[in-house]
């Protein structure tokens, strides 16, 4: 048992120690996971839904919040979501979110008017499919199917299919800026400017300077609705953080599941002790059984056959005198008697299953009866069959057995009763027995021989030990001796 305890142990421990460490790695990594470098600066957002519609030269947004001019040499990011509410398939059209300078028109980045296709105009180079200077196609993860010709490798701006587009400007002093576009980035928590696919990417050269941005929209349908317009200075500006992938809901988890982990490391342990506790105490109780039944051994069998072999000389001795010889053997028989039934107890003790409150009822049946066969006063049992499934330890087992043993044997030995009656039953108040006769009574502080007031002496002495409670109550026509014991712990030490 103690070996066993130890490997439990040792294995708890363990497990403790590899959960506070992998706890505490699971912390590193979600603060290094959530470590994306800071947004640098918005420099302006409009991020209102805008429905745009021939518009003619357009209206400027910015009202001076961000300029650039021919002496710029930083980079800027810009992004815009559109809802095509024209078909380019059927409706010959276009529709921009561009840069001015003063009123010179620049770079503008949508549907080009001759390009049909998700496309920039304005640039100082042609795309490679291109029929017009001065435009560039955008490519596309979704580009149109075979048999539309020079439109296969791009997509078409279709009516309900939304997209993103996201462009970054590197100024070049007194030159051509490098423009790169993404149609519909990757702006999860792990996309980057450098990370994004080949086939979204488009690089051209461009005149981007501005100190204005028109939504533009001219020719067929109703126009395009532009939304989550922005400008910064990085691209991680534009990326979509929810709130369980930031730093703070992270750490904020992985500090949880730490002290989640430390609880129940902790809970375990308690657990443990107690475990450790039950079994102290079952081994306890395993060794003072044990040191019962060798003394019930030495007490009980010893001086019982000692007793025969010593009557058994007596009537040897006296074998020439019959009443001598007669006295003798009955006396033999009587200590026989005895002696069969404290093997049966200690059998009884030992014996498998033998430590429910179902086999302790039945055992005092057995007991009752045995012990008033051919004797004039009559036993009656009240015992109930359906008793809950308890197991009682072997003290507490023994204790109740020799208390409604003591009483029985005094009801046979002194109380010249004609009927005795034995009673158990559970109530909310734990377990109770009554032993109950018709006798001639006693006074249990004053009157009756020795051994009925050392009977009721062992009889107190035995309830105290298990905490329970001994009434006798005893008039000139008959004595009642009842017992509680509490076996509610019992069950929820089962329990546990």
């Amino acid at each position: 048992m103690v070996a066993k305890w130890n490997e439990w142990e040792g294995a708890g421990a363990g497990a403790q120690r590899a959960c506070l460490r992998l706890a505490g790695a699971m912390l590193w990594l979600a603060l290094l996971g959530s470590a994306n470098p800071a947004p640098a600066a918005v420099l302006w957002t409009d991020l209102a839904p805008r429905v745009t519609h021939l518009t003619a030269e357009g209206a400027d947004l910015l009202a001076g919040a961000v300029k650039r001019d021919d002496t710029a040499r930083d980079e800027l990011y810009f992004k815009f979501h559109v809802d095509p509410l024209s078909d380019v398939a059927s409706e010959p059209y276009s529709a921009a979110f561009q840069l001015f300078e003063g009123d010179t028109p620049r770079l503008a980045v949508g549907n080009a008017p001759d390009a049909w296709g998700y496309s920039a105009y304005y640039t100082s180079e042609s795309g490679p499919s291109n029929r017009v200077a001065g435009e560039y196609d955008l490519k596309s993860s979704k580009p149109e199917a075979a048999g539309l010709g020079a439109f296969k490798p791009y997509e078409l701006p279709r009516h309900g299919q939304e997209r993103t587009i996201v462009f970054k400007v590197q100024y070049v002093p007194g030159g051509d800026d490098l423009v790169t576009v993404w149609l519909n980035p990757d702006l999860s928590v792990r996309g980057t400017d450098k990370n994004q696919a080949e086939i979204l990417t488009t690089k051209f050269k461009a005149n981007a300077s501005f100190d204005q941005v028109r939504l533009m929209h001219d020719g067929g349908g109703n126009g395009w609705i532009f939304s989550e317009m922005a400008i910064a200075t990085t691209f991680n500006d534009f990326v979509i953080v929810h709130f369980w992938q930031t730093w703070w809901f992270l750490a904020s988890a992985a500090g949880v599941l730490v002290a989640g982990i430390v609880l129940g490391a902790r809970l375990f342990e308690r657990r443990k002790y107690q475990l450790r506790l039950v079994l102290a105490e079952q081994e306890r109780a395993l060794e003072r059984e044990r040191s019962r039944i060798a003394q019930d051994l030495h007490d009980e069998l010893g001086s019982s056959l000692a007793r025969i072999s010593l009557l058994s000389g007596l009537a040897k001795t006296d074998a020439r005198h019959p009443a001598q010889l007669e006295m003798h053997i009955q006396k033999i028989a009587e200590t026989a008697d005895q002696t069969v039934r404290a093997l049966e107890e200690i059998v009884w003790a030992v014996r498998p299953g033998s430590d429910s409150l179902q086999s302790l009822v039945e055992y005092i049946a057995h007991f009752s009866n045995e012990l008033f066969e051919g004797n004039p006063t009559r036993c009656r049992l009240d015992l109930p069959h359906d008793l809950p499934d308890i197991s009682l330890p072997p003290d507490m087992r023994h204790n109740i057995f020799l208390v409604v043993k003591e009483a029985l044997t005094n009801v046979l030995k002194h109380a010249r009763a004609r009927e005795v009656h034995v009673r158990a039953k559970v109530s909310a108040g734990g377990l109770e027995f009554a032993v109950q006769d018709d006798g001639v009574g006693f006074e249990p502080a004053q009157a009756g021989p020795a051994s009925t007031r050392n009977g009721v002496a062992n009889m107190r002495g035995r309830a105290e030990a298990m905490h329970g409670q001994l009434t006798i109550q005893s008039t000139p026509s008959g004595t009642t001796v009842g017992l509680v014991v509490d076996v509610s712990r019992m069950a929820r030490r089962n329990k546990t």
